[in-house]
């Protein structure tokens, strides 16, 4: 199982945000951010929802409770949902095949 902080970490990158930033994002320091992803600390249920938030990714799949990511669709028109549906499943398909 991927621990916390590691998901954390790639989650942030991800999305090209340093420490720094994802702290301003949630309103901590960055160095708690630092301190999250080394293992040193755990968020509270309050931070750990802000960060899923800001990450787009359930507080499940942050935490490590479901390996399955899913993705925020929310402020997407239904056409573009439909078109990342469609995305997504041409992506398994080709991923299938090899």
């Amino acid at each position: 199982m991927v621990e916390f902080g590691q998901r954390l970490r790639e989650l942030r990158k991800q999305k090209g945000l340093t420490q720094k930033q994802l702290g301003s994002l949630i309103g901590v320091q960055g160095s708690v951010i630092s301190f999250y992803e080394l293992g040193d600390r755990m968020p509270s249920p309050e931070v750990i929802v802000k960060l899923a938030t800001v990450l787009h990714v359930s507080a499940d799949y942050l935490m490590g409770l479901d390996k399955h990511m899913a993705v925020d669709l929310s402020g997407l028109y239904a056409d573009d949902v439909e078109a990342v549906r469609y995305l997504v499943d041409v992506l398994r398909k080709k991923n299938e095949q090899m």
